[in-house]
């Protein structure tokens, strides 16, 4: 038996995001997927990985994707104090064998909450396709995600997620890059904004 396959690394990288770090692990650990818990009470039993994170002191916002958890911190803690703490807690919790995320939850919460009709406009799908393909591998390399929320009347509405998540570069972002490239390759779109900014 190899151990090498067993050693489980995390690293630490910071995001444009002041109050916002990516740990790195060499585990997949949501494929292809993305789940934010911008608050303790967002879990609603989604994740005893994340509610386990936001038992840690100075934890504010967790973020989980691919092969990495982007976590926000409170403003009165410095990285420096919570980071060994997080990462033996990544550590731990990924040796137990524990599932990450509460599939069957997560589901259920998604039939709840999203609309009955299927995705049958074209500039949506084409709104989703452009940020799949162009923005979330951008944005997921700095620990974060921007997810479409709504399109009405030329408006753009999306998701600010992760590192993205009141991150000073943002609005940057948003306006000089993904709006000037929607309003490029879809006309109709006017505006692009952000959910709760």
């Amino acid at each position: 038996m190899s151990t090498a396959t067993s050693v489980i690394s995390i690293y630490q990288e910071s995001t444009p995001n002041p109050q916002q770090m990516k740990f790195v692990v060499n585990r997949m650990l949501y494929a292809r997927k993305t789940i934010d818990f911008p608050n303790a009470e967002a879990v609603n039993g989604q994740s005893n990985f994340a509610e386990g994170l936001f038992k840690l002191e100075g934890i504010k916002a967790v973020f989980i994707a691919n092969n990495f958890v982007t976590i926000g911190k409170k403003d009165d803690k410095e990285w420096m104090e919570i980071v060994p703490e997080i990462k033996a807690y990544i550590k731990s919790y990924i040796e137990s064998g524990n599932d990450l995320i509460n599939l069957e939850k997560v589901e259920e919460i998604i039939a709840e909450t999203s609309p009955t009709n299927e995705d049958s406009d074209s500039i949506e799908a084409k709104i989703k396709d452009l940020l799949a393909k162009y923005v979330q591998p951008a944005v997921e390399m700095d620990g974060g995600s921007i997810v479409f929320r709504n399109y009405q009347d030329g408006i753009v509405t999306l998701g600010m997620q992760g590192a993205c998540s009141g991150c000073p570069s943002s609005t940057i972002t948003l306006k000089a890059g993904i709006e000037g490239m929607m309003k490029r390759m879809i006309p109709d779109v006017k505006e692009v904004i952000a959910e709760n900014m």
